[in-house]
């Protein structure tokens, strides 16, 4: 009780000796946390010193004793303990002495109710001793604890229940509250106190205050029977959740709405009659608090919110008078709806000043307006007479007068509602409530709406009680002395307690937008709609909504509710009235106060707010809440001299002790309450007669000499006081910020709650100001007020760092600098452009028409000493003096910095922080100085281009009107004016002007040698000229002015001599031809585009890429709209010179798709064009060479939807010379095109063999002489004519040459791709850009060197690339071969060996893995036509020739590459020889093997040993797809004959080949033992043979294998054979071929290899030429022999 927590202490004994060492004529043992007690106020009080060996940290008292929290986390008691039992019971407060119980445990934080205390320890603990009859310390069957004791705080809606850690205790009479760690409230103990929904008392463990769950809890309070919280308003976002409209436990409406002659009534007086609290006698009190009334909508834009009613019902409201332009506000600061209700302290419903409905109950339906009688006699029941007149002259002129739309917010807060009839109906849903109170909230906010008669009606007692309430209840009837109570202190209240509250957010939304709505038309009055046409200007949120975003948790928030609950029958709760609350409820008038702290007495509370006002309320017996006003029952101000800050409180049982800012920085002490004699300090607490108290806070004279004070703390009659010694001037510093900061807070609010929102609320505001400035104005209103509520966060900061640790490493304006620099650069330069638009000499008209022609206010507050100032430089000269506080945070910091030694990191700190602010104050000196440079030339500017060029942020630098500047070669009369601005330099003549933007502006000096010229050359994006300027000196400044004003455009900065002739920036083109009115972003370089950036044009084009020297040059993005089609064309890919140049991909809007070369924004070179889709009209892809835009050269043409594919020249988009054509029903053609026909020489073959050789006309049209040939052999000769397949004509002769048995005719077969491209002229293309690639202007020509270069270039410039660009990211593989191809193996020159040959190898491998390597493309791209080529329609078995050509002239020709690139190495065939070896090491027999041998891969180089490893696994499915075709008779025949011989068993087919008996097997191995073999062994014999041989045949599925891998097989089968024969026969011997040819067939047989056919002669195709006459071109002979041998095998 009577205390307050001041948080977690946690101070190092190192950090405290750092600034205590004693000083002369000081007590050594210690200069902090010094503990001072005392009671009373007379000037004969001595205040005792409590010694104690370690200092004070926090102190909590009772009725009789006291608590200690010190250093170290002991805690120690002084004073009366009857709980202590046989212990000591009793101990003088000068010595305390230490709780043992606690010892081991660190205590941080501790609380004293009237005779118990709490301790909270570091992990969240809590502990509890003394009194416990009621429950307070939360340990049952114990009425009284002699020693602290644990108590469990656990959640019960876990499982199993956990532990809450607790941050704080606050402990009254009866019960105890705890703060969790979650910021919940937890309670324990008796009575309403607690919050608790029970009626069951004591609650021995502490449960959760369910009502205030979900919310942020500040801080608890407990008196002796109540009980107070503070709490963070809930963010806008939880604001507005939906809710219901019937309350939850009496299902009664909440709304009631009321239609009138011209406006609605809408009324949220619901009551729910459960929420009572039984008294002893029965008697039953209504308790509002059990079911929150809800309220309306004000405007669509404001949250529905529910809240607890403020007070009783039945009461009436009062009368809230209105002084100066300050405003009763219901709603918390983060925009959070507060219900008011009939009894609201703000009366009836007032939402920032406008009243949102009527009171439901009973009464006449007479006129709801009241007459000026009805005003006089209602306001002669006042007490206080002076207020009664005052009231009813502003009343009565309100009534007499219409006041205009915008004036409403200023008038409503001071309406008298009526009490209206209430029609019962059903609920209002969302749509009616905002309907309905976009109308109420102007209608009954005007005079109109003064019911007062009604109001006068509703007091007769004869009337029933209130609607919801039931009959009979006490107090549910008005009219009582204890209601006119109410209503006198409340008005008396609304009089005297006007403070600097918040100003509130206005609604924005125009009432014309809302009047729109459906319905609502008929129940509008035609003036109201009048009033609402009338332009009015957009309100400002004055209080940031959620603070300051980037502050964060860092600061503490003053957007807080006080809520309350338990007794009230001396009116502690700030209700308005005397009632109890089972359960918490805000006081509202306190939600926009921003109070920081609370505390409670015995039966009154405190409020301390952030602008340092003290709201006291409750008991007031002896003058303890520091006026003598009656009555008590709602919070009111504290009477403190003007100038008094107060930052800590502490509330007795009967007195207040105050912490105040005096006019010096040492903190003073103010008492309020009744004095204490020494000889009364035993007398019963209650007998107060004889006492004396004060009637407002008295200064106590001896605080001076306690030193600098941190903290208060008061309880029962005690006073306690914790203080520092000012040793080495550190804490006085500490004192001094704080101290400053709390009074510059106070200018701030003071400014804007006297100034600047009377000066928004001006009718006249928007007319005289205009649109612009209007909006300038609010934005320098928002930014004031974000640095006003930053200013009040960090004074509480530094208030609570006072209290708490008193540390330089806990300022947040040190570790958070940027939070303040950034606020105050925001705010000087919102009021910098509105001074430079005029905005202040505008709004001196109504500011005077305001202030009147004599504006003390304004002098004063603008601390001005000048006599006759303007008013609009004396408003210039107010909004700018936040500035002047930058200095005094950086005289502060260096004054702290002062305390340390200079080698420390506090000293390093400070000194950073000073100079960052000191930096700032100078800096935004400089921008003021701009600004009223740049407004006074404005002012003395030609009119006309005025308008045009003065923009709120450009600052004027410096102009030539002085002739100092002047265009070359400029007419004789010609007028030249060139003006500087922070944006651009302007170039005027006579009426016109031009602007030069300054991020696109280069400029240089142009030497003076031999010239007497003073040049400065400068460049923009489209125009270059040259300026002279009259002397050296002139061309200095200028030169230097203009790279400045350039460098701090671009950076910010300004510091740099020059700035960078690099640099990012915008520019709209407005001259050149190409990009008229296009805008680039980007990358610059003298003018020039140069590097990354995008172009805009107003067509909708779009490129993005690099640039050079001005023109797209690079890999770039291109968007060019379509307009017939409503899409885009979009090419990716490299330009040159603004040319599409390179290999690029072109979507077409018409859905064609092409990827390949460009050349001049042509398709030039190799590349392949799709056109539609699979399912689309016409379906097609070509794949070849193009020249400017058109198919010219060799290419494949695939027609998806004819079925056929044309493989052949082409010739400007045509079919011209010759090709071939397949199509999907196995035909075949050959021969001559021209004019995309076939006509010429050509042969055509069918798929059962029928061949026509002769002449066409058009395509698959014969027509002259030629020869058909049928599949049988039979042929006709002549003359053809018509279409192929729909009937021939024929001239000629048939032959049917098998009649007779002349050889010679029967060799007619044709020899395909006589008539067909040759293969070293297909692909021509992808082989000459690769050639360009490496630097070659044709096959072979160029430098080596150069070569090299290139691919190194073409390497970095992709891998810069794919890192720009995060979607063509690489592989981590990728990279790391990448990586490894840096290396150029061509570094050494001479001839190569087998280490050097290798390392080519292995780097052609991997050249070849990457599409980023010149190789690697080409590879890539011949795949690709390859398979374009020979998959699909091209899979015809007549083009296997063909296609097998194609290969190896592929090698041909990427040998002569890799030749280019290795000069060193050998030609087709040439030999590398083998390291040399001693060769009498070697066996004859060795010698003889190696002779026999084929030469191995690597010594004799060839093409197909070092390319085709590389190429065929990517060629192999197509190519082996043909062979298998080519094959496939053959193979069947063979397949069968496999089939049906390995049926027979092992030696019947041994006999069956003819295999002689010395070489049968006669045992074989079978799971690791010999096993015999007999007539029924089958597979067993020759087994390891066989699965060597059978390797092969995964080459059908496997693409990695070489004919050389492929005969490496065949030679490890011999080696098998031979191994097992020499086994058995036991000697060594030699093979012949008629001994081994049996043995091998035996094998094939065997390994039931199924496309043995198409292996073979894949093997003999692409074979190397050197292996054919070795040992494995015989081995291969040997199986090409057995495969024909098995197909002719005739089995018995």
């Amino acid at each position: 009780m009577h205390q307050h927590c001041h948080g977690q202490i946690s101070v190092m004994e190192s950090q405290r000796k750092r600034y205590a060492a004693p000083s002369s004529g000081e007590d050594s043992s210690g200069e902090r946390g010094l503990l001072h007690t005392w009671k009373g106020y007379s000037c004969s009080v001595t205040p005792e010193r409590v010694l104690l060996s370690r200092p004070v940290l926090q102190a909590a008292l009772g009725t009789r004793h006291g608590v200690l929290l010190v250093e170290g986390g002991q805690v120690y008691s002084f004073g009366e303990f009857p709980w202590k039992q046989s212990q000591v019971s009793e101990v003088g407060p000068l010595k305390p002495v230490l709780e043992s119980a606690l010892s081991g445990q660190r205590v941080v934080a501790v609380a004293a109710g009237n005779f118990h205390s709490g301790a909270v320890t570091e992990d969240g603990g809590v502990h509890m001793w003394g009194e416990n009859s009621f429950g307070q310390c939360g340990l049952s069957s114990l009425t009284v604890v002699p020693n602290p004791t644990p108590v469990a705080v656990l959640d019960p809606d876990t499982s199993p229940p956990h532990t809450i850690r607790v941050l704080e205790l606050a402990c009254g009479e009866q019960h105890s509250l705890a703060l969790s760690a979650q910021h919940e409230v937890w309670a324990w103990g008796s009575g309403c106190q607690l919050g608790l929904v029970t009626t069951i008392f004591p609650v021995w463990k502490p449960q959760k205050v369910e009502h205030l769950a979900g919310r942020h809890v500040l801080q608890v309070a407990c008196g002796a029977f109540h009980s107070l919280a503070l709490v963070r308003c809930l963010p806008p976002q939880e604001a507005r959740r939906p809710l219901p409209d019937k309350c939850g436990q009496c299902n009664q409406l909440l709304y009631t709405m009321t239609d009138k002659e011209d406006h609605v009534i809408i009324s949220d007086s619901h009551y729910c009659p459960l929420g009572v609290e039984l008294l002893d006698d029965g008697e039953a009190r209504l308790e509002p608090g059990r079911s929150p009334p809800l309220r309306l909508q004000s405007s669509p834009s404001e949250p529905l919110s529910s809240h607890t009613s403020a007070s009783a019902p039945g009461l009436h409201p009062s009368i809230t008078d209105h002084t100066g332009y300050e405003r009763r506000r219901t709603v918390a600061q983060n925009g959070e709806v507060l219900t008011t209700t009939d009894s609201d302290i703000s009366a009836a419903g007032t939402d920032s000043g406008r009243t949102v409905g009527g009171v439901g109950g009973a009464g006449s339906q007479n006129s709801p307006y009241p007459d000026d009688q009805a005003v006089k006699e209602y306001l002669k029941k006042l007490s206080d007479t002076s207020l009664a007149e005052e009231t009813a002259k502003m009343t009565i002129a309100r009534a007499s007068f219409q006041p205009p739309a915008d004036s409403l917010d200023l008038l409503t807060s001071d309406l008298l509602p009526g009490v209206m009839p209430v029609t019962t109906s059903s609920a209002l849903n969302s749509l009616v409530s905002s309907c309905a109170s976009a109308v109420a909230e102007r209608v009954v906010s005007t005079c109109e709406a003064l019911s007062l008669k009604k109001r006068i009606n509703c007091y007769n007692p004869g009337v029933g009680g209130v609607a919801g309430a039931p009959g009979g209840v006490p107090g549910g009837f008005p009219g009582g002395p204890a209601e006119e109570r109410v209503r006198l202190e409340e008005s008396m209240q609304g009089k005297k307690s006007c403070s600097t509250g918040d100003i509130r957010e206005e609604e924005a939304e125009g009432l014309s937008r809302r009047l729109s709505l459906p319905g609502l038309l008929s129940q509008v009055s035609p003036r109201l709609l009048r009033r609402a046409s009338r332009p009015k200007v957009r309100a400002v949120p004055l209080t940031p909504v959620g603070g300051l975003p980037e502050a964060g948790e860092l600061l503490p928030s003053l957007q807080t509710e006080v809520w309350s609950w338990g007794r009230g029958e001396e009116g502690q709760l700030g209700h308005g009235d005397n009632l109890p609350r089972l359960q918490p409820l805000c006081i509202k008038c306190l939600s926009s106060k921003e109070v920081v702290l609370v505390a409670a007495g015995a039966h009154h509370s405190l409020a301390l707010t952030a602008q340092s006002q003290v709201f006291s309320w409750g008991s007031n017996s002896s003058g303890q809440l520091g006026h003598m006003a009656c009555p008590t029952t709602i919070p009111r101000l504290a009477k403190l001299s003007e100038g008094i800050r107060v930052w800590d409180v502490g509330a007795g049982a009967q007195h207040t002790l105050l912490l105040a800012d005096g006019d010096c920085y040492q903190p003073i002490l103010y008492y309020s309450g009744q004095q204490v004699r020494e000889a009364a300090q035993d007398a019963p607490q209650d007998q107060t007669e004889g006492y004396s108290y004060t009637q407002q806070p008295v200064l106590l004279p001896f605080c001076m000499n306690l030193g600098y004070v941190s903290g208060v703390f008061a309880g029962g009659q005690s006073c306690v006081a914790l203080a520092d010694r000012n040793v080495t001037g550190f804490i006085a510093s500490l004192h001094e910020l704080a101290a400053a900061e709390r009074k510059f807070y106070c200018k701030l609010s003071s400014v804007k709650n006297h100034i600047l929102r009377p000066l928004l609320d001006l009718e006249s505001l928007g007319t005289a100001l205009g649109p612009a400035s209007t909006v300038l104005l609010q934005s320098l209103a928002r930014c004031y007020s974000r640095l006003c509520h930053l200013t009040g966060q960090h004074s509480a900061s530094l208030t609570a760092n006072l209290r708490r640790r008193r540390e330089v490493k806990s300022l947040v304006m040190l570790e958070h600098a940027s939070i303040f620099l950034d606020t105050y650069n925001e705010y000087c330069c919102s009021v910098g452009n509105f001074l430079v638009m005029g905005g202040f000499h505008a709004l001196a008209k109504p500011s005077l028409d305001f202030f009147g022609k004599c504006p003390e206010l304004l002098q004063r507050l603008a601390e001005s000493s000048e006599e006759n100032i303007p008013l609009s430089d004396l408003l210039v000269a107010l909004f700018y003096l936040p500035m002047r506080h930058l200095h005094e945070y950086g005289r502060l910091l260096l004054k702290l910095g002062t305390c340390f030694e200079v080698s420390s990191v506090d000293y390093q700190q400070l000194q950073d922080g000073c100079s960052k602010f000191e930096a700032l104050a100078l800096h935004l000196k400089r921008r003021r100085k701009e600004a009223e440079y740049t407004y006074q030339f404005w002012k003395s500017f030609p009119g006309k281009m005025t308008d045009s060029l003065r923009k709120p942020p450009r600052r004027l630098i410096c102009e030539s009107s002085n002739k100092a500047l002047t265009l070359q070669n400029s007419g004789r009369f010609s007028v030249n004016w060139f003006i500087l601005f922070n944006d651009a330099l302007v170039h005027a003549q006579f009426s016109t002007h031009h602007v030069f933007p300054l991020a696109t502006l280069w400029v240089e000096p142009i030497p003076e040698e031999n010239t007497d010229l003073y040049g400065l050359k400068v460049i923009s994006p489209e125009e270059t000229f040259t300026l002279l300027a009259c002397s050296s000196m002139e061309k200095a400044k200028w030169l230097r002015s203009i790279n400045q004003a350039v460098d701090q455009a671009m950076s910010g900065a300004g510091q740099r001599a020059e700035p960078p002739i690099s640099r990012t920036a915008s520019y709209t083109f407005y001259k050149d031809s190409r990009l008229k009115e296009a805008t680039y972003e980007g990358r610059w370089l003298a003018g020039k585009p140069n590097g990354r950036g995008m172009v805009k044009w107003l067509d909708g084009r779009i490129y993005t890429g690099t640039f050079k020297n001005g023109l797209e040059d690079g890999f770039g993005d291109y968007v060019m709209p379509s307009k017939t089609l409503n899409l885009n064309d979009h090419y990716q890919g490299h330009w040159k010179e603004g040319k599409m140049h390179g290999i690029g991909t072109y979507k077409y809007a018409t859905g064609e798709l092409y990827e390949g070369s460009f050349q001049d924004n042509m398709r030039h070179g190799h590349g392949m064009l799709r056109s539609g889709t699979l399912n689309s009209s016409s379906p097609s892809v070509f794949i070849g060479q193009w020249v400017h835009d058109k198919k010219t050269g060799y290419g494949v043409f695939d027609d998806i939807t004819r079925g056929e594919k044309y493989m052949g020249m082409w010739q400007d988009d045509q079919r011209q010379g010759t090709g071939v054509i397949v199509t999907q029903f196995g035909l075949y053609y050959e021969g001559a095109f021209n004019n995309n026909k076939m006509q010429g020489t050509g042969v055509l073959l069918s798929e059962d063999n029928t061949t026509y050789e002769g002449e066409f006309s058009e395509d698959w049209t014969l027509n002259g002489k030629g020869v058909l040939t049928m599949a049988n052999g039979d042929y006709f000769e002549g003359t053809f004519t018509g279409e192929w397949g729909s009937g021939l004509k024929v001239t000629g002769s048939f032959f049917k040459p098998n009649l007779y048995d002349s050889d010679g005719d029967k060799g007619r077969a044709v020899k395909l791709g006589r008539l067909a491209v040759r293969p070293e002229q297909k692909w021509r293309a992808v082989f000459e850009e690769c050639w360009m690639r490496l630097g070659c202007e044709a096959p072979g020509q160029g430098e080596n060197q150069r070569a090299w270069e290139n691919i190194a270039v073409a390497l970095t410039t992709s891998r810069r690339l794919h890192r720009d660009c995060p979607e063509m990211n690489l592989s981590q593989s990728h990279n790391i071969t990448l990586e490894s191809l840096e290396f150029n193996p061509q570094q050494h020159v001479g001839p190569v060996t087998m280490e050097r040959y290798d390392r080519i190898r292995h780097y052609l491998i991997k050249a070849c893995d990457t599409p980023l390597h010149p190789l690697g493309r080409l590879m890539e791209t011949l795949v690709a036509v390859y398979r374009m080529t020979y998959v699909g329609v091209g899979a015809n078995r007549r083009l296997l020739l063909q296609a097998v050509n194609e290969i190896m002239s592929y090698l041909a020709r990427i040998f002569q590459l890799v030749r280019f690139l290795f000069p060193d190495l050998p030609e087709e065939g040439g030999v590398i020889p083998e390291p040399s070896s001693d060769p009498q090491d070697k066996k004859d027999s060795n010698c003889a093997d190696t002779q026999l041998e084929s030469p191995k891969p690597g010594r004799v180089v060839s093409s197909s040993s070092l390319l085709l490893p590389v190429l065929l696994p990517r060629l192999y499915p197509p190519l082996f797809t043909l062979y298998a075709l080519e094959k496939e008779r053959e193979d069947d025949v063979y397949w069968e004959c496999v089939l049906r011989l390995n049926k027979q068993p092992d030696m019947a087919l041994l006999a069956f080949l003819g295999v002689q008996h010395k070489f049968w097997p006669v045992s074989v191995p079978v799971l690791g033992e010999r096993t015999e073999v007999v007539s029924s062994t089958k597979d067993a014999c020759f087994a390891s043979a066989t699965e060597t041989l059978q390797q092969i045949r995964q080459f059908v599925f496997s693409t990695t294998f070489t004919p050389s891998d492929k005969l490496q097989v065949i030679q490890l089968t011999f080696e098998e054979i031979t191994k097992e024969v020499v086994s058995s026969l036991e000697n060594s011997f030699l093979w012949s071929m008629d001994d081994l040819f049996p043995v091998f067939l035996y094998v094939v047989l065997r390994a039931r290899i199924r496309n043995l056919g198409s292996e073979v002669s894949l093997i003999e195709d692409l074979m190397d030429p050197c292996v054919q006459h070795g040992e494995h071109g015989i081995m291969f002979t040997t199986l090409k022999a057995c495969y024909y041998q098995i197909q002719h095998e005739k089995t018995t």
